[in-house]
């Protein structure tokens, strides 16, 4: 993804509907310092030495897991212990430090429902892990058969990395069904899912959509959880919650965030707690509820996404599909003509507009006729002109 960052860099100008970042007019400065200091007085009304707890080094499992423990208990129906809570930095860093732990051996595979999240997929070929994709549209099914075909191989699928809500690249969601059998398969072929959450709660409706987790018997879930789109990215604080329990290299019986935490003391030591505080003190405002503390930001998304959809409508030229994901930050738009870095260069040059081509999200030769549109970082407006300049591109390309 670093050519996104060049060719933006290149083209200051151009209206990116590349960037999946979150929407800059909610950033406050001054409330970063409101935050923090309604936390420190939380935690020295418990009697925490609070220089200690601020600017030494901390808990490596992170400081603020009780607070998450209340946010995912009045918020998702999510019930686990505080000592099952790993504070990360950002939800990449939970990535990293879950499949080191989980795919130590040779031959332990990730699969990962396809197009996917290049986060991941980056993470684990930084490991040395082997991903094998599931098309997305083959589901549940697809899932157990791809863990077969991969046992028969020789080689031992050990989770399934998956995003229910509104995924990124491709905005799809997992209907109730869905979940029930994705949460089946992994009992009947023994895997762990790796759940990540980042934009469950900008769904364009309240409907309830409950998380893997929230149903998960079995302890098949492992949790990912971010607050880069919900508070803000630059705190760098993410979150996993693994409840599972394992036997230790001394034969303890102990819960498997204890020993991904392990992981993580060899890597980033402990997460900042200055940035924990800050994080600490948004969810003790909110009474530990991401719904009540992003109430503007979700309505903000859910015109941002009918808004794009919309646009979509009015512009495109006739050949061009999309689809109309049910929440989230990004659209995929199907279109009959090859949509690389090339084209993208000549978008941004000639037309002031930027793009992700879907290839980036797919293995290699896949994803070619596809973009991937974000709707997150700018105003309606911008929304608006940006497809426009889109439509353009695409008429001439067509012409």
């Amino acid at each position: 993804m670093n050519f996104l960052n060049e060719i933006a860099g290149r083209y200051p100008d151009a209206i990116s509907l590349a960037a999946g970042r979150p929407y800059e007019g909610f950033f406050q400065t001054a409330d970063i310092v409101r935050y923090q200091q309604l936390y420190l007085d939380h935690r020295e009304s418990q009697g925490v030495d609070i220089r200690r707890a601020l600017m030494q080094y901390g808990r490596t499992n992170g400081q603020i897991h009780d607070l998450i423990a209340k946010l995912l208990a009045t918020d998702d129906g999510i019930e686990v212990p505080p000592e099952a809570i790993a504070v990360t930095a950002g939800c990449q860093e939970a990535m990293v430090i879950t499949l080191r732990g989980l795919c130590a051996s040779p031959g332990d595979v990730l699969l990962t429902l396809s197009p996917c999240y290049v986060g991941i997929t980056g993470a684990a070929r930084l490991l040395g892990i082997e991903v094998v994709p599931v098309p997305e549209d083959e589901g549940p099914q697809g899932v157990a058969r791809v863990a077969q075909e991969v046992r028969r191989q020789g080689k031992t699928p050990r989770a399934l990395y998956l995003v229910p809500d509104f995924s990124n690249p491709s905005g799809d969601c997992l209907d109730l069904a869905e979940r029930h059998q994705m949460l089946e398969v992994a009992e009947s072929e023994d895997l762990l899912i790796l759940e990540d959450d980042p934009y469950g709660l900008f769904g364009l409706d309240d409907r309830p959509r409950p998380r893997l987790k929230a149903l998960d018997t079995s302890k098949r879930v492992i949790y990912l959880g971010s607050f880069a789109k919900s508070c803000f990215p630059g705190a760098r604080v993410g979150f996993l919650v693994a409840d599972q329990v394992v036997v230790d290299a001394a034969g303890r019986r102990t819960l498997l965030a204890d020993e991904l935490s392990n992981i993580k003391s060899m890597l980033t030591v402990n997460t900042s707690p200055l940035s924990q505080a800050v994080i600490g003190g948004i969810l003790l405002e909110s009474g530990c509820s991401l719904k009540t503390a992003n109430r503007e930001k979700i309505a903000f998304y859910r015109e941002n996404l009918r808004g794009l959809l919309g646009s979509l409508e009015q512009h495109m030229p006739p050949g061009i599909t999309w689809n109309t994901p049910a929440g989230g930050f990004f659209a995929m738009v199907q279109v009959p003509i090859i949509a690389d870095e090339k084209l993208l260069e000549i978008s941004a040059a000639d037309y002031g507009v930027l793009w992700t081509p879907m290839s980036f999200f797919y293995p290699e030769g896949e994803g070619t006729h596809a973009i991937r549109l974000s709707c997150s970082y700018l105003d309606q407006e911008q929304i608006n002109q940006g497809v426009l300049r889109l439509a353009s591109l695409l008429r001439d390309r067509l012409a």
